[in-house]
């Protein structure tokens, strides 16, 4: 899949209300789940056990961390979209998230991004977007919600 490319705040506003891009499709692995356990201090055997799992958990394997899959946000927007000319860029919101299925280590997921709102703050583009990630084969997505971005544009 090709990136959108974005220039400007109007190029931004053009993908007000509509989707803008869906990522590929990435495999959640073992490996990559016991790595952001290390990292944030979170070795559940839920997570990091799959013995354990397989046996007393009720997904009979091991899930990604919900945090874990939101952290891949910024993986999956930077393949959908490439975004130029700008300073600066600030994580600036996460709002509205629900997290509806788990994601079982070996799956694949993707994001769809939709423009849901954009603003010009004294020349910042505060863009805010609809994110779904979904898990390939089910119905149900590992969760919704907005994040929200700050673009310093270069003039």
């Amino acid at each position: 899949m090709e990136a959108v490319i974005i220039n400007n705040y109007e190029e931004f506003e053009s993908y007000l209300g509509k989707e803008i891009g869906v990522s590929d499709y990435l495999q959640i692995t073992q490996e990559q789940v016991n790595a952001f356990g290390r990292a944030t201090h979170d070795m559940q055997w839920i997570h990091t056990d799959p013995e354990r799992a397989k046996l007393e958990s009720p997904f009979k394997g091991t899930i990604a961390h919900g945090y874990l899959t939101l952290s891949l946000l910024a993986y999956f927007w930077a393949r959908v979209v490439e975004v130029r000319n700008f300073s600066t860029l600030v994580n600036y919101g996460v709002d509205k998230f629900k997290f509806s299925e788990p994601v079982m280590v070996g799956s694949n997921v993707r994001v769809r991004f939709t423009v849901e709102t954009i603003a010009n703050l004294r020349g910042i583009a505060k863009v805010s977007l609809k994110v779904r990630m979904e898990i390939e084969d089910k119905k149900k997505p590992a969760f919704e919600g907005i994040v929200t971005f700050l673009y310093n544009f270069k003039n």
